[in-house]
């Protein structure tokens, strides 16, 4: 299954050689949501394998970026416990200037918070709804 995905290319971090045969590099998208009129902003921490790991050289950190990526899982089982991964392999980074791709629709991303960078907050400025519910009740954006 491939996903993209629009945002603030936050931070890029070095190459990591894993084991002799694999190497990663990640990296951080500061993504916006507006639901109900108001901006979330999340971090999506992403990686890049192999020979992938070059493409995001070409970009400075606080760009516009799109990225194609897929979803990986693993499961491993240490001392009878079993433990689940998730990675956000991404195959693709563009600038989000380019053509947009399938399902871009040419509206502009929401404009991020900007609130000083005050990171204290753990993750975005959640203060901005106080009335805030997250149940799917409270978003109507059925067509009909």
């Amino acid at each position: 299954m491939s996903l993209e995905v629009t945002g603030k290319l936050l931070v890029k971090y070095d190459t990591q050689q894993v084991s002799e045969k694999f190497k990663k590099r990640e990296f951080v998208l500061e993504l916006a949501e507006e639901i109900n009129g108001n901006i979330y902003t999340n971090f999506a921490k992403m990686q890049l394998v192999q020979n992938k790991c070059d493409i995001i050289d070409r970009f400075k950190e606080g760009d516009q970026v799109r990225v194609s990526f897929n979803i990986k899982g693993n499961k491993w089982e240490r001392d009878g416990k079993v433990n689940y991964i998730t990675n956000l392999d991404a195959w693709r980074v563009e600038a989000a200037s380019a053509a947009p791709g399938n399902g871009g629709g040419g509206q502009p991303a929401p404009a991020y918070n900007n609130n000083g960078g005050n990171s204290s907050q753990g993750g975005g400025n959640y203060n901005a709804a106080p009335n805030f519910n997250p149940s799917p009740e409270t978003i109507d954006d059925l067509p009909f």
